[in-house]
């Protein structure tokens, strides 16, 4: 790990304990990065310390994932979005952009749903509205997760890495990103995929009121255009980025490039002077 990077493990209240590790000032602009399925916060090892030190990014591994804390339940969206935000009561920021990856993206869109007071903008990373008619995660799902057993298998873990990616990535990344996902038990594999493909946002984006940058790579193999489409249609205040040579990972593919748009993003708004947060118990009715 970078020299440049903090870490620490935090206890929230309910006593669940999760891995963090930040970037740049603590007192800086706040980027909160939610991983994808079945990662863990080394995910964005690659890009936290390449963000501007006026930023300060976090990335945590979220339950049931990496060396975080593996609960019996609570591996549906809405309690990965309920995780986020008492992290964010723990560390006392009153705010943040949040920017999730595929699963992360989705946990992403419920935080801005059920918890507007607490966002300040979206980066929505290979991103979708629903699982719902997707036939690529029906097939993950009754192909292989559903008849995982522990141990999960090297060879199982290594194919669908692979699968996220279009350009290639360096060995000891990809090698990283398997072994991360194999700390994953079967049960938690199954569950947050099913909570995943039970959930459905498209009638709650329009809710969304954070300005919101979508990013997708031209070869994703899970999420199409289309899906970037909707979210582009049903979210008030969004814009959508482009990598044409990457796939669905293509924050692994092109670090750099995907650093300097968020940071570009973050820094936009920050400047836009968004007021404080003063509303602690508020809720979007969308969310309920």
């Amino acid at each position: 790990m970078s020299e440049n990077l903090r870490s620490y493990t935090v206890t929230l209240v309910d006593g669940l304990s999760v891995p963090c590790v930040e970037h740049g000032d603590p007192t800086g602009m706040p980027l909160l990065l939610l991983h994808g399925y079945p990662d863990s916060w080394r995910s964005f090892e690659s890009v936290l310390s390449k963000f501007p030190i006026s930023i300060r990014a976090i990335a945590f591994t979220q339950r049931g994932h990496g060396e975080a804390d593996k609960p019996a339940s609570g591996y549906s969206p809405v309690d990965f979005a309920a995780d986020a935000v008492k992290l964010l009561d723990k560390l006392g920021i009153p705010r943040a952009v949040i920017a999730g990856h595929s699963m992360g993206s989705f946990v992403a869109q419920r935080i801005a749903i059920d918890y507007p007071e607490r966002v300040s903008g979206l980066v929505l990373m290979g991103s979708f509205p629903t699982l719902i008619g997707n036939i690529v995660a029906d097939e993950l799902w009754r192909e292989g997760v559903s008849k995982l057993e522990d141990p999960v298998g090297r060879a199982f873990a290594l194919d669908f890495q692979r699968s996220t990616v279009k350009q290639p990535i360096p060995d000891q990344l990809l090698n990283i990103f398997v072994s991360e996902s194999l700390k994953v038990p079967a049960r938690v594999w199954r569950a947050v995929l099913k909570g995943l493909m039970n959930a459905d946002h498209t009638r709650d984006l329009h809710c969304i009121g954070a300005p919101t940058l979508i990013v997708w790579g031209a070869h994703d193999n899970f999420f199409p255009r289309s899906d970037q489409n909707k979210l582009l249609g049903a979210i008030r205040n969004a814009e959508l980025l482009i990598y044409e040579t990457s796939g669905h990972s293509f924050h692994w593919e092109e670090p750099e490039h995907f650093v300097r748009d968020a940071a570009a993003f973050v820094e936009t708004v920050a400047l836009s002077r968004i007021p404080a947060w003063s509303a602690p118990n508020s809720r979007s009715p969308c969310g309920l």
